[in-house]
């Protein structure tokens, strides 16, 4: 995964969970990933799977597409 994807990623995440006034360990947690999973995520630390994509993108109830 290039790194201009993870950086999009990153940011689209990171303004969907700041919406809904969660925290990065929240998030994790409700997911049901690792406690830091999502600080990683932010952080652009880790390649996402899609599996992990699709949950969040279900969580916040948007296509998949828009995190991409």
């Amino acid at each position: 995964m290039s790194q201009e994807i993870r950086n999009r990623i990153a940011i689209k995440v990171q303004e969907l969970r700041t919406s809904k006034k969660l925290k990065k360990e929240e998030l994790s947690l409700l997911l049901g990933f690792d406690n830091s999973y999502i600080s990683k995520l932010e952080k652009c630390n880790i390649n996402i799977t899609i599996d992990k994509l699709s949950k969040i993108a279900k969580y916040f109830e948007v296509d998949i597409k828009e995190l991409l």
